[in-house]
């Protein structure tokens, strides 16, 4: 019991129920994933073509919301936007347990992307401004291990309640949303320090102290790593979408594959992700993100040539361990990086690449795939991959990231 006493005592209550709640999330976001898109098939009475573009107005009208998103969380604090988020979710999950109308699914969809936009960048901020940064890779480390216990238990709740009634979902998961949001509200203090918020409020600024831009030609670094790990993230999306297509060519029992491979990293990443980020702190933090995406590069081989279930399993735990090296590396590098005024927004801008490669991968994939075949499609993802964790480690070893250099050296040069 002492060792389960530590690991509490280590972190901040504050920290604690964000991940209870990182974990309520994520478990709302694949009871619905799954089943989001045949549910909406059948209200609107088999309309393939309608049901895919109601689907894709929301990750289309995140990735113009989340523009404004780290802004809003840089003038207005963490908590709020984090509230508005949730509550926006339970306003539009209950809607669609509600609605017949093909017009109000689409205005749904369009308001659930929008709320959705808001969390992220605030979250990871509120980490930055509570967390000292020699344990943020530590912090977003244990996030990433929560959010993959409501990975592994939400499809198997989504399932249940689909059957059940399919409205069942959509209501369970408002009432998940619903209880972070009085959780947030009742027990997270805001981290934005007030004289922060008053100075990013301040519309014209003073003559000493004017509000500050996050101007392009001056925060290039962050646009640089944004860039570099879209391979990354890429590579997600082509998993998610491409990967069981693929596996139909070879293996007879494809889907239940597919979610063998799914449970096999959740399974590892809640055993070992922390353990995994503690010992990557030993490290320079590009040494740790090359050999992260060097890592997920073998794993796109893997993928693509495997032939039998044993080879698929090792390449899904060499990508495992890449991931858990490479994640909290590039949330803690977005964190160093970043003037407190420009957190959110930082996180924001870095959130894009999930945004971008889970709107446009599928479509690119097809191509893709269509063209090449999954194993020579896989070996591109791969050599992306592998240019993704050289141009990633020199970009660092470059810049103020890089352990020699001073923390307030924040410009680069390429």
């Amino acid at each position: 019991m002492n060792w389960i006493q530590n690991i509490y005592r280590r972190y901040d209550a504050a920290i604690w129920i964000r991940a209870f709640g990182t974990a309520l999330t994520m478990m709302s976001s694949f009871m619905i994933r799954p089943f989001l898109a045949l549910y909406l098939y059948d209200k609107l009475e088999g309309d393939l073509l309608i049901t895919t573009l109601i689907v894709a107005l929301q990750p289309g009208s995140s990735i113009i919301a989340s523009l404004y998103a780290g802004g809003l969380s840089d003038r207005f604090g963490r908590k709020p936007l984090m509230l508005a988020s949730l509550l926006i979710s339970v306003f539009s999950l209950v809607g669609f347990a509600l609605v017949e109308s093909l017009l109000l699914f689409a205005v749904l969809s369009i308001i659930n992307g929008i709320g959705n936009s808001l969390y992220g960048p605030a979250a990871n901020a509120q980490i930055a401004d509570m967390v000292p940064e020699e344990k943020r890779a530590e912090v977003f480390a244990l996030m990433h291990t929560f959010l993959n216990v409501g990975v592994a238990i939400g499809p198997a709740l989504g399932v249940m309640m689909y059957n059940m009634n399919p409205s069942y979902v959509f209501l369970f998961s408002a009432a998940l949303a619903m209880i972070f949001a009085l959780l947030i509200l009742t027990k997270i203090p805001e981290t934005l320090p007030e004289e922060v918020r008053e100075k990013m409020r301040n519309k014209s600024g003073t003559a000493k102290q004017p509000r500050p831009k996050l101007r392009f030609r001056e925060h290039k670094m962050l646009w640089w790593l944004t860039l570099g790990i879209l391979p990354f993230t890429f590579m997600y999306s082509q998993a998610e979408i491409i990967l069981p297509q693929h596996l139909k060519t070879n293996f007879t029992n494809y889907i239940e594959t597919f979610a063998l491979l799914m449970t096999f990293n959740g399974i590892l990443v809640m055993c070992f992700q922390i353990l995994t980020a503690r010992f990557a702190e030993k490290y320079p933090m590009q040494r740790v993100m090359l050999y992260g995406l060097m890592l997920c590069s073998v794993t796109a081989l893997g993928y693509g040539w495997a032939g039998t279930l044993a080879l698929l399993l090792l390449s899904e735990m060499i990508f495992t361990f890449g991931e858990m090296l490479f994640m909290p590396q590039a949330q803690k590098a977005i964190s160093t990086l970043a003037p407190v005024e420009f957190r959110a927004r930082y996180f924001s801008i870095y959130g894009l690449n999930w945004s971008l490669t889970r709107t446009f991968g599928p479509f690119l994939g097809a191509i893709g795939f269509g063209h090449l075949g999954g194993s020579y499609w896989f070996t591109v993802i791969a050599v992306l991959l592998m240019a993704s964790a050289v141009f990633m480690h020199r970009l660092i070893s470059r810049s103020v990231l890089a352990p020699q250099q001073k923390p307030d050296a924040l410009k680069l040069n390429i």
